[in-house]
């Protein structure tokens, strides 16, 4: 019996969606995170030390979680550390909405806390790894590894 790999071309276009929107998250976080690192308010909005004073954290609790949001940026582009990255911005961002619901916030400044968290969460189920070592990893993969048993082709040489 002879195995033969045959490229599996279905789903192109679903992790093209997907690595599009992981890029779209993290493009909006390396653009907005920096601004938890500004101790100044920015076009008449008040700085983040001083929301985060409001909201009862610490001032420096902001440039802890503006590192974070920069780190799950990060993670979001590399493709093997996807799931790592929609994780702890899911963590961040689910601390987030809690905050704007207990503070009561107007939904002008909490809309887009729930909205990222739902497309974080949906980045983070689409990239669920079939082992959990796997986005903890620092080796390659062989070639041919990631495809399970159901997608190989078996053909028998008739002799």
């Amino acid at each position: 019996m002879k195995t033969i790999d045959k490229p599996v071309k279905s789903g192109v276009w679903q992790r093209r969606l997907i690595s599009g929107l992981s890029w779209f998250i993290a493009l909006q976080l390396f653009i907005l995170a920096p601004m938890k690192f500004y101790p100044g308010g920015i076009l008449g909005w008040p700085s983040y030390p001083e929301k985060f004073v409001r909201w009862g954290y610490p001032a420096w609790f902001s440039y802890i979680i503006g590192g974070a949001e920069i780190l799950a940026a990060v993670l979001l582009v590399l493709p093997r550390r996807r799931f790592l990255g929609a994780v702890l911005l899911v963590l961040i961002l689910t601390g987030a909405v809690a905050t704007h619901i207990i503070n009561h916030d107007t939904l002008s400044d909490s809309i887009a806390a729930p909205t990222i968290l739902i497309l974080a969460g949906v980045v983070a189920l689409t990239n669920w790894p079939a082992d959990w070592r796997d986005p903890l990893s620092l080796s390659r993969r062989e070639p041919g590894s990631e495809r399970s048993a159901s997608q190989r082709v078996t053909f028998v040489e008739r002799t």
